[in-house]
């Protein structure tokens, strides 16, 4: 029997599609053609939506919110790269 260290994760051909978008979105919050307001955050997420930081701590909707509309009052340009979706 041979163990494989992570699990090998595979896309379901159907989603492609669904795959296709996110990866678009993706950082959700980090491209400006989305829309930079507060109004077009709260509109890109669920009432009940929260995130999990890479620290591993939750967030809430309100106070990922602030930190947005925070972030994008700033003049200083943010740099991301995403990669392995």
């Amino acid at each position: 029997m041979v163990l494989e260290p992570e699990p090998v994760l595979v896309t379901d051909p159907t989603l492609m599609e669904v795959l296709d978008e996110l990866r678009a979105r993706e950082p959700l919050f980090h491209r400006r053609e989305l829309g930079t307001t507060r109004s077009h955050f709260e509109a890109m997420t669920t009432d009940d939506f929260w995130e999990v930081g890479a620290s591993g701590r939750a967030y809430s909707r309100e106070y990922v919110l602030d930190v947005l509309e925070e972030r994008h009052q700033r003049t200083d340009a943010d740099v991301w790269e995403t990669s392995d979706f």
